[in-house]
Order: C-alpha cells, then structure tokens, then sequence
C-alpha cells in the first residue's frame, strides 16, 4: 500500500492533536449555532390561481373562466396535476407540480404560471376580477397570538393589534406577520325602497349624488411669481355625519339623506372569516420566521417584544399564545438530543465492556471527535437540528464506532503477536483502512434511495443521508488518522494467556460446525427467508404516523350552500362543548376557512363559508386520545347534518382524508351516480367511517324570469334589474370613507326586512326612465331551481372524491387493500372515459415508494462497483450479495413481533440494510482472502478469519442495536428502529455463520485430516 495515514500521524503528533482539539471547538461552536426546527424544510409545490366573475353562473364560471385558465396552466413546466373547484362567480385553481420537481425550480415554475396568465388575459369575459397568485401556500406560521378585548370595539382592538403588527414585523427572524380575524368597516346606507319610490326620489341619482361629492379630483394650481398653490375643493366625506348632512335635490326639493336613509358603521356584511380563541371573539397574528432562521431564537425575540408591547397595551386587551411552534421544536430538540446522549453513552458502555478500559476508552473518544466534525459539515449544508437529522445521527451512531472498534481490535492483536505500538497502528492501516473505507462507501450508498428520491417524502428525509453518509466518511478519517494516535498513548500489550475466551471458543465451534453441515446451514437459512417473505404481508402498511403533539384538529363542514352564519353558530356550540372538557387545554377556532399553516405538513383548507377547523390542545397526549373518541361521540350527536372529522396531526407531507377514490368523467350526473355507488362498497367494510364526498348534492336558488318584453316596453333592462336588485339585497358600493389609513366602502342597499324576505322582492319598486315606478312582479316571474354550489375538476375533467377515515388501531392501506376487488370489479364495468381512482394516503405513499424504488438501481451500481473494487472478483461479489437479502428474515420478524407498522420510514431502514449487511461481508470476505493470502489453508482461513473478525463485527451490531433503543419508542422512528435493529442482528447472524458455509461451499473446501484442524486453534493463538 502506498501513503500510510495512521504512520504519518504518528509522525505528525503536534499536528495531529491540534487537529483534534480544533474539531472538538469547531464542533462546539457549531452544535451551538445549529438551527433548531421541528421539521425539515420542503417545499410545497403548490399554487393558487384565484379570480371572480361577479354574477356569472356555476356553469358560466366553469366554461369561461375556469376553463380558461386550465387550458393555459397546463403548460406549466413540471406540472403534475391541475385541482380546482368553481362556485358560481368564483374559481379556485390549485396548480401541482411534480414531486421530483427541485426545489430551485419551483419559482420558475411559478414565473411561467403569471406569464402564460398574463398571455391570456385579455381572453376572459368583460367584467371579470382578477386572476390573483399566492405561490406562497407553503409559508408556515408557527407562532400565532390572539388578542381578545374586554370593554373595546372590534375597530378599537383592530387599531391596536395593527399596531403590534408593526412592532413586530421589526423583530428579528421575522418574515410575515398575517393577521386572523380581523373584519372590515362599513358605512351602511340603508333606504326603503317603497319610501324612495312614494318621494320619487331616483335610486341612481341618489348614488350619483353621494359619487359625485366624495371623488378625488384635481381642482387646478395657481403659479405666481414666488410660489405655487394647490386649490383644494371641499366636501370630501370624514365621517358618517357628513353623510347624513349631504343635500341633494328631488322633485324641486332639498332632501337630506338622513330624512329618508339609515346611515350607520358597521361591519362587513356578510363577515370575512371569523377567528376566536377558546370561544371569545380575537383577532391573530401569526409569524413566519424567515428562511434560514433559528426558530427557537424566534421564540425568544417575539416572547420579550410581546412582552413589552403588552405594557403599553391598555387593560382589557389580552395577548394569548395560540401556537408555540418554538416551546415544541425545544422540547422535541430536548427530547431528541437525550436519546443521542443516552445512545452515545450506551454504545460507549458497549465499548468498555467489550474491549476493555483502555481499548474503549479510544473507542469512546472517537464518538465526539466524529460529531465535532459533522456538525460544521451540516452546519455548511444548511442542515439543521430536526426530527430527522438528530434521528439520523442515533442512526448514525453505532455505524460510526465500526471503523473505531476494526482499528483498536486490530492494533491489539498485533500489540499480543509482539509488534511495537507504532507498527501495529501501521499495520492495522495497511490490512483494514482500504476495506473500511469500502465498507463506508457501501454502508452509505444504502442510504442513496433517501438522498435521491425525488418526492416530497424524499425531499422530507433527505437529510438521513447526508448527516449518515457524512458520519461514516469522518468516521474512517478519525479511526485512521486520530484512533492510531489514541491508541498508541492509551493501549497496553496484552498479557499474553494460552486460553482463548470462552465466547471466542464457543463461536469457533459454532463455525466449524457451519462449515461441516454447510448444506444444512444454507438450507435453514434460505428456509428463514422463505417463511419470513410468506409472512411480510400480516404487516401493516402506512405511510407516516400520526404527530406525538397533543393538538387535534376539529373540522365541520356544514352543506355547501350554507352561509357562514350557520357555520358560526356550528362552532360557538362546538366551543360550549370544549369548555367543559377537563383534558382541554385551549382552543382556537377558524370560522370559514381552515387554520393557517402553523405547522408545515398541515394540510390547509382554503376560505369558504360552509367550513369551520378548531385546533385543540389537549393536555398531554393520553388526554388527546381520549379527547378524540369522546368529539368523535359528540359530532355525530350533536352535528348530524355536518361532515365532521376529529384527527391527530400528521406526520411526512400533507394528505387530508386517509381514505380517497376519486371518480372522474364528462357528465357530472354519471359521476355522481357512479360516486354513489362507490360509497355504497366502501361503507361495506367497517374500519372505514365517516364515509362522505367533497361535493355532491346540488343546492337551491331562486331564478328571477325577466319578461323582456314587458322590460323593453317600459324601458328597463336585465341589466337594469340586476343591479337594482344587487343594491337591495347585498347592497352596492359607492363611495369610500377615507379614515386614517382605512378606506371605509359605503354601501347603499335596502332596509334589513326587505332584503330577507322573497316577497319583499317581488313588490321591489322599479324606477322608470319617465320618473315613476313599478313593482319587480308586473315584469318578473319567481320560481326555484338547483345548481351545483361547488365544482372540483382535475386536469380539466369533473371529480367527484368519495373520502373516508379510518376506524382506531386502522390503518388506511390495510382498508384499501380489503377494498381493492370490490372497487376493482365497480370500475371494470364503468364505460369509458369513466374511471375511478385511489387517492389519499395510499396514493401518496405510492408516489414516494416510487420516487425510492427508482433510485434503487444507482444504489446497487454504486454498491456493486465498489463492492468489485475492494472484491476484484465476480464470486465473491456473488457471496456478498447473497447473503443481503437474508437480514429481511430479522426485519419481518421484528416487525411482527412487536406490532410495527411497514411504512415510507421503516422501507428507508431496509434499504440502509443492504449497505450495512453488504459492508460486513466485504469485511469477512476479504479478510478469509488475507488469511489465505498469507499461505493458511482454506478450511483455517475461513475459519480464523471469522474469528478475528467476529468481535467487531459483533460489537458494531450490538453498539447499533442497542444505541437505537432510546428512539425505538417514538413514533416516526419506532418501525425504521426496530426494521434495523431485527435485521442488523440476523445479517450479523447471517454474515458469521452463514456466510462461511457458504464460502466453503462454494469453493468446495473441504475439511482437513483430524491432525492439521487439532493445530488450528494454536496457530488462530499465535496470531
């Protein structure tokens, strides 16, 4: 070998120690100044296309504009799907990218979506509002305040909330500040109609008068010889006063407009979405912290702004803490960081016991030496400490202490053969530095389907590979360049002793009966992996667990044609119900829309009146479960009408409903036919509740026939019409107040008990163009008729979703699965272009599975190519790979065993399998290859060599197995820890025992004469 780093450490020692006290102080600094966060970061490659056409029908809408807009959406690069849903004068589109999309293309993706919108938008119907973009939908909000008033208007609250707004958006890490809840000023002029017309007071000429008053306009400026002057024209309404005061002229007569209106302030009317924290009435900010931030540093800053904000806040305003996203991400950090001290300090017990004070002393200092340095690489990654990268690093853990263990093991061997300290470290370097290093290589391409997986699921876990990958790689460095070190100031030679250890003695038999039986042991073992394979499919699937966080979201969606008073009244009860709960901790309430993103694989519900979401904090996470089946109880009681769901926080990206068919075609009415069907077959199976549909059933409205003659006769028009009847019923905007940095509408519209009653309407009173007026019913006809209130297409085509939950202890795929020969007989027999569709978490853990398995083939090139390196042989690459697959017996089991589910994380853990099973049989091959190298004979080759190699080997297992045991309880890392743990042990089991039958068999070696195997076990001493 050439250039020998551990010789030329131990020739640089100054050199070297100063490197290794730099690491520990970079690594310091760094673990200090890593990011805090809960989660990773991904992107959510999601866009809103929004736009309105007031007035058009549902069909209108639909053709027009939607249509429209999709055609030219769907040449947006990387685009996945196209999801929207089209009410009638609104439309919603959600533009989905791909998920093997890069992040730094989503932004050109969404330049291209305003550009070919800007192309078109020429083409869209007179009148028209819009498009709108938010390419902004994954933004998170982890901290949310409400503020509540005891003695103060919504106006009052609103002015100083907008105040803290402002302070707050100076603090430092802070990105966006939206506020929750707030509602807008009106000045209503309210006027009756049957009044207006006995006056003969023209409604138009009363908004032209109020229009023509209150405009903007330039009156001119007078240039002199030394100055300039603004002439400035009075008149310009400040306050509802002056429009009451205004005059105007009727009939010969001056009018004031409070002689003949109501002119009041008040509020929005119908409301904007309401916000409410444990069931008073608040307005909320939320804060998003800026890309790159440390959230717990966010935490603080706000905490003290808020803090002194509050001293000058008058009583009776009372800030709450809604959301805390920091004080979760500090306890999920303390959490974490306890189970990677608990494993470090657990594989550092392995290594004094296994190997001694001094040998797992040098052990025990690689452990931090390894960290220090990985810290700064994350640090320049950009990787923070999260759920995954701290759940990477106990991954990591008992991997990294291999190299460690193979180097001590090896010194030690030859400090007993009589080298000197300096020589063994040499030696150990020139026997094993190039197969760990190989090891290393193979262990991490295990872990390239997580770093490559191009989905949301992979861009989720993405950091297991880097901070794993990383690690193995320092680890080599550290066992080669500081462990030699180590071990030359801290080993002693080993006392020498004739009696090898019972332990060694007992596997030694153990092998050499392997060896004699091979057949047999080839055969139990392929026996395993046969009954393990026929036994995979009693595991439960799932995609990702549930959160351990002790919220539950809340959600009623009432009938869609429901208004968003209906709604708040849903939720005011649903409050009553939440305080007098004991295991309620707090609550907040969204009514009409669903909670902002405080939380990143939140799947968020966009504003519409029929739909309310309460966030409820319970107080731990055993109240939480109780929590549940007792809502679960109380919605279908109390809220039968209502679709409603009670679930956990999610954990991976957003699905929404577990359980998803969609059903797809031309005709609407087929497809609701076909939907209805569907629903019948998926209420059959009993784990699946709450069976319901994202639209369906088509809601009243009344249709104002115009006889137009009659109207062309006395000299109206549908026009006409309609925007009398706009101005009576919802009201018509006119002018504006202009109040401080408020621009207050004034809305002119009919008194409150003409505008709710249907009669009323039809005796409205018509002015005509000769001054006098009509009733609506001499020209209109009244009757009922139904429309869709709401339209969801995909990729341009009608969809209708039958959703579902699942029943406790339940999980989605297993439902699916059940269902799949019914739902599969239902479409077989659908015309075509009808087709349904599974959706939902079985989709989304499909796509991801997908994005891994498509990776699979670079892994094993990688693997294989440096498995060859090291190898140089096709056989021996062969008994390597044969014996990867037989650690799935130990993952099956384990699973079984104890009830863990096969989901997108526990299939990451089998893949990393392949490289660690692989990396410990490149180990053994190549030293049954050096034995023999050395002129032992094969039979004592293969068994020497697993002897020798049986300590580290057995050690990284048990340094693995055990160092997983703190984070084995979680939920996200429980089933990846117990697949590693089962099959790391049986691919030790496997690479020890079977590995060398299966050596000997396939080299056909042969047992020696009795008098050459009894001077085996001397010469396995002399070395």
């Amino acid at each position: 070998m050439g250039f020998n780093i551990s010789k030329w450490a131990l020739e640089h020692r100054s050199f070297v120690v100063y490197l290794m006290i730099a690491s520990m102080l970079a690594g310091l600094v760094s673990f200090r100044s890593l990011g805090r966060d809960e989660d990773p970061a991904f992107v959510i490659k999601t866009m809103v296309v929004q736009a309105a056409w007031p007035g058009a029908t549902i069909n209108d809408t639909l053709q027009q504009v939607t249509e429209r807009l999709e055609r030219a959406l769907q040449e947006t690069p990387h685009l996945d799907f196209l999801r929207s849903y089209t009410q009638p004068g609104r439309t919603t589109i959600f533009v989905n990218l791909k998920g093997a999309t890069p992040a730094s293309e989503v932004p050109d993706a969404w330049y291209h979506v305003r550009k070919n919108i800007a192309d078109m938008r020429h083409t869209l119907p007179a009148g028209v509002v819009g498009p709108g973009f938010n390419d902004e939908f994954g933004d998170t909000f982890g901290i949310i305040y409400g503020f509540t008033a005891d003695g103060f208007t919504h106006r009052e609250l609103r002015d100083y909330v907008d105040s803290v707004r402002s302070k707050l958006l100076l603090v430092p890490d802070v990105s966006k500040v939206e506020m929750l809840g707030a509602q807008d000023e009106r000045v209503f002029v309210e006027f009756s109609m049957q009044r207006l017309a006995g006056l003969g007071i023209d409604r138009s000429a009363l908004i032209a008068a109020l229009q023509a008053q209150n405009i903007v306009s330039p009156a001119g400026v007078i240039q002199t010889g030394n100055e300039q002057l603004l002439l400035r024209v009075t008149g310009a309404f400040e306050s509802e006063e002056d429009l009451r005061n205004i005059n105007f002229v009727a009939n010969g007569r001056m009018i004031r407009l409070r002689d003949i209106a109501d002119v009041r302030r008040g509020f929005a009317d119908p409301p904007k979405p309401l916000f409410r924290v444990n069931g008073k009435p608040a307005i909320g900010l939320a804060i998003s912290m800026r890309e790159g931030g440390d959230v717990l540093a966010l935490g603080r800053n706000v905490e003290k702004a808020i803090h002194d904000i509050t001293a000058d806040l008058p009583l009776g305003i009372n800030p709450i803490l809604v959301a805390d996203q920091p004080h979760v991400v500090e306890h999920a950090i303390s959490d974490f960081t306890t189970s990677l001290w608990q494993a470090i300090a657990i594989i550092m017990a392995v290594s004094f016991v296994s190997l001694g004070a001094r040998a797992g002393l040098v052990v025990a200092i690689s452990i931090p030496l390894t960290l220090a340095i990985v810290f700064p690489i994350m640090q320049l990654a950009g990787i923070d400490l999260q759920r995954i990268s701290l759940g990477a690093l106990i991954i990591a853990l008992g991997l990294l202490v291999d190299d460690a263990m193979t180097t001590i093991d090896v010194m030690t061997t030859r400090l007993a053969a009589g080298d000197s300290k300096e020589q063994s470290a040499a030696y150990a370097y020139t026997t094993v530095a190039i197969p760990m290093l190989t090891g290393s290589f193979v262990t991490a391409a295990g872990f390239i389907p997580i770093g490559f997986a191009r989905s949301s699921a992979g861009e989720y876990t993405f950091s297991i590979f880097v901070v794993v990958g990383v690690s193995l790689i320092v680890s080599w460095i550290v066992a080669v360049l500081f462990a030699p070190l180590l071990g030359v100031w801290l080993l002693k030679r080993p006392k020498p002793t004739d009696k090898p250890s019972r332990i060694l003695t007992g596997f030694r038999g153990t092998v050499v009966g392997a060896l004699r039986r091979r057949w047999l042991t080839i055969g139990v073992t392929a026996g395993c992996l046969a009954v393990a394979l026929a036994l995979s499919p009693l595991i439960p699937r799932q995609f990702f667990p549930p959160s351990d966080r002790p919220e539950l979201l809340v959600d009623l969606r009432l009938p869609q044609n429901a208004s968003i008073f209906a709604t708040d009244d849903a939720a005011t009860r649903l409050s009553k119900v939440l305080a007098k709960d004991p295991d309620v901790a707090s609550w907040s309430t969204y009514v009409g829309r669903g909670a902002i993103r405080f939380y990143l694989p939140l799947a968020v519900e966009l504003p519409n009146d029929f739909f309310t979401q309460t966030v409820v904090i319970a107080k731990d996470v055993a109240a939480r479960k109780r929590l549940q089946a007792r809502l679960e109880e109380v919605l279908a009681n109390q809220f039968p009408s209502a679709i409603s769901r009670v679930s956990p926080l999610g954990l991976g990206p957003p699905v929404g409903w577990p359980i998803q068919y969609r059903v797809s075609g031309p005709d609407i009415t087929q497809v609701r036919d076909i939907a209805l069907r569907l629903a019948g077959v998926v209420s059959g199976d009993p784990d699946a509740t709450h069976v319901n549909f994202d639209w369906m059933e088509p809601a009243r409205r009344v249709r104002i026939k115009i006889d137009q003659d009659q109207a062309r006769l006395l000299g109206l028009s549908s026009q006409a019409l309609a925007a009398v009847l706009q101005s009576v019923v919802t009201g018509t905007t006119v002018t504006q107040l202009r109040d401080g940095i408020y621009l207050v509408d004034v809305v002119a519209r009919a008194t409150d008990e003409q505008r709710v009653s249907l009669e009323t309407l039809r005796n409205v009173q018509l002015p005509l163009p000769n001054g006098r007026t009509v009733p609506l019913s001499q020209l209109a006809s009244f009757d009922f008729d139904q429309e869709y209130p709401l339209i969801w297409r995909r990729d341009r085509v009608p969809t209708l979703t039958v959703q579902a939950d699942v029943a406790p202890g339940t999980l989605p795929e297993t439902v699916v699965g059940n269902l799949a020969p019914a739902v599969q007989a239902l479409s077989a027999g659908l015309p075509v272009p009808y087709r349904i569709e599974v959706g939902g978490t079985v989709e989304e853990s499909a796509n991801s599975q997908a994005s891994v398995k498509a990776v699979v083939p670079l892994m094993l090139l990688v693997m294989i190519t440096f498995l060859m390196m090291q190898l140089q042989r096709f056989s021996l690459l062969a008994l390597v790979l044969i014996i990867v697959p037989m650690a799935m017996t130990g993952v099956v089991a384990a699973l079984l065993l104890f009830q863990q589910p096969l989901g997108f994380v526990a299939i990451l853990g089998i893949l990393a399998l392949i490289g660690m099973i692989a990396r410990n049989g490149v180990i053994l091959v190549d030293q049954i290859e050096t034995e023999r190298a050395e002129g032992k004979a094969p039979w004592d080759a293969v068994i020497d060599a697993s002897v020798s190699r049986f300590r580290p080997i057995m050690l990284t297992a048990i340094s693995t197995v055990l160092g997983l045991i703190p984070i084995a309880a979680t939920i996200f890392w429980g089933p990846m820890a117990f697949a590693i743990m089962g099959g790391f042990l049986v691919g030790t089991a496997v690479t020890l025992i079977f590995l060398p039958a299966l050596y000997a068999a396939w080299f056909r070696i042969k047992e020696p004469p009795a008098d050459v195997v009894a001077a085996a076990p001397a010469l396995g001493a002399e070395r």
